[in-house]
């Protein structure tokens, strides 16, 4: 199943120029695969990066909350001067987060439209298959 998440997250990458990283964890915002886009440097060391899937699957947590209410959580965007961080629920009990990151040097790069027409159906093509 590694290898799996591991090709979702290769496919996410080239998906479009802005995406400089795909990676997935669980509930608890451990990591379980990620990839960076080739020859693009990191902006988070490891550390951060663990760190920052920690906060989002907190945040994710606290969003599942609102549910009854609001209706299911699908994503959370975080818009950063260099980069939008999407969160993504993929409500899977072994990986349910799914973490991109998005350079922001492309301001005609509609974020939102990318993850609901491109990026879901992709990983949701592949969740159906296994």
């Amino acid at each position: 199943m590694y290898s799996l998440i591991e090709e979702i997250c290769d496919q996410i990458i080239v998906l479009d120029s802005s995406i400089r990283f795909a990676g997935f964890a669980t509930d608890a915002g451990k990591i379980i695969a990620y990839k960076y886009k080739k020859k693009i440097a990191p902006l988070l060391t490891s550390t951060e990066t663990q760190l920052s899937f920690i906060d989002s699957a907190l945040m994710m947590r606290i969003r599942k909350d609102m549910e009854p209410k609001l209706g299911k959580v699908i994503c959370s965007i975080v818009l950063y001067e260099k980069v939008t961080h999407a969160t993504v629920l993929i409500n899977r009990e072994d990986y349910p987060i799914l973490m991109i990151s998005f350079d922001n040097s492309n301001k005609g790069t509609n974020h939102e439209s990318l993850i609901l027409d491109s990026i879901l159906p992709l990983v949701y093509c592949y969740f159906t298959r296994t």
